[in-house]
């Protein structure tokens, strides 16, 4: 029987190996999806070092928004909730669950708890942010599924390493119909 109750320190490594094995198929499909000069940006050292860095992160400077799903003793998946009162709004900042065990209402129990969460302090709505690509189309599905409604997002990267805008105006053009 799978519980869900607020995150221990003894959680955190197991945490954080969880969630590489939750998102080690997300990753791929994602690069894909992307300019390679935005991945690189993002994951230099590898995704698997961001990750692992910014999870241990988030687990230890808000573990009180933490909760974990054990199945016994074993963490099976968790979730962060953000509160943003400025917006009367609260967050899942991550979600993440153990892969043999997904397809088992452990993501909607994990949900649930966030909302009780938010609920408890008198927020009006929850958001999530996922990725509009396809390694990331399960979880929206999941979102989807529990209630929570798209909204319309662009995100747009310019890649700036190469020469300036102004630069390459200056230069003369190449084209023979251009003076």
């Amino acid at each position: 029987m799978v519980s869900v109750v607020p995150y221990r320190a003894e959680h955190r490594e197991a945490l954080i190996e969880l969630s590489l094995r939750a998102w080690e198929d997300v990753f791929p499909l994602m690069r894909q999806s992307v300019p390679g000069f935005v991945y690189e940006c993002f994951y230099p050292a590898g995704w698997e070092r961001r990750q692992s860095d910014d999870v241990a992160f988030v687990l230890d400077a808000e573990s009180s928004g933490i909760d974990v799903a054990l199945d016994g003793e074993r963490p099976v998946g968790w979730v962060c909730t953000r509160m943003h009162p400025e917006d009367s709004m609260g967050e899942v900042y991550i979600l993440a669950v153990d892969p043999r065990w997904r397809r088992r209402g452990i993501a909607r129990r994990l949900i649930e708890r966030a909302e009780s969460r938010t609920r408890g302090l008198g927020m009006r709505m929850i958001m999530v942010e996922t990725g509009g690509d396809p390694g990331h189309a399960p979880a929206r599905a999941t979102y989807e599924a529990v209630g929570f409604e798209r909204w319309p997002v662009a995100r747009y990267f310019k890649d700036l390493s190469g020469p300036s805008d102004a630069a390459q105006a200056r230069q003369p053009s190449a084209r023979a119909d251009v003076p």
